[in-house]
């Protein structure tokens, strides 16, 4: 399926569908495509929409996950959404769970899978060998639990946003900020329903992760997937959207 951005005062998203609003918060190296099987399922029902979160467009000094939730608000507000769902992974989870505590009355519900926010083991500090394609290849295959899922267009797209100066800079900058902005203390206040679907062999935010975030959460579910890294509706996207419907059927 060919994905069609859209342009409106200075916004870059993507929305497919008509029903209630799905809104889709990619990962720090999270593209589009990663949602493809989620968008194919979803827009019969809903409408199904991710911004563009401007992780390379932010100044460098307010370069961060607030700065983030932010976007996400002014967007919402832009285009008048009311009572959405917010399905988010990795960074972008961390950035669905600020913006909940910010605006609990613009959403009704909350997805996160292989979420940022209470600890993760990502690219670290740096990027010591970025000009190094098979260590990048090695980093993105970390994210997996099956390696071929992590493709050559993948590993290249990768690759290309770390050999870019200016990315970089903004990466390190927005991971340091994630890991600065931990949640563990906010999480109470989170009062709406939250479903967490976790890879089980996720080893950049493991399963320890998600068992503290159901037992901080007030109104929390958890859900495994067995064989499966860090991005499950990527590795496993029947499971993973069977999942989800059951717990978008019941909000």
């Amino acid at each position: 399926m060919e994905l069609v951005i859209k342009e409106e005062n200075g916004f870059r998203y993507i929305e497919v569908g008509e029903g209630p609003v799905l809104l889709l918060l990619h990962g720090l190296m999270g593209t589009l495509s990663n949602w493809e099987k989620v968008i194919d399922e979803f827009k019969g029902n809903y409408t199904v929409v991710i911004p563009m979160l401007p992780i390379y467009d932010l100044p460098l000094l307010t370069t961060g996950v607030k700065s983030l939730a932010k976007f996400v608000h002014k967007f919402v507000k832009f285009k008048q959404y009311t009572q959405v769902t917010v399905l988010g992974n990795s960074l972008g989870g961390h950035v669905g769970l600020i913006y909940v505590t910010s605006h609990p009355e613009y959403v009704k519900g909350l997805v996160l899978t292989g979420s940022s926010g209470l600890y993760e083991n990502a690219f670290g500090g740096s990027f010591p060998k970025r000009e190094n394609y098979d260590f990048i290849k090695e980093k993105v295959e970390y994210t997996f639990y099956n390696p071929a899922i992590a493709t050559k267009e993948l590993v290249d797209e990768v690759y290309q946003t770390v050999n870019d100066r200016n990315k970089v800079i903004r990466i390190l900058a927005m991971a340091k900020s994630a890991i600065r902005h931990n949640m563990s203390k906010d999480l109470h206040h989170i009062k709406i329903p939250v479903m967490l679907i976790w890879g089980k062999n996720d080893k950049i935010t493991p399963p320890e992760v998600a068992e503290e975030f159901e037992s901080l959460l007030p109104d929390a579910e958890l859900a495994w997937i067995n064989h499966c890294g860090h991005a499950p509706m990527m590795e496993h996207p029947d499971e993973f959207n069977k999942i989800l419907r059951k717990f978008l059927d019941r909000l």
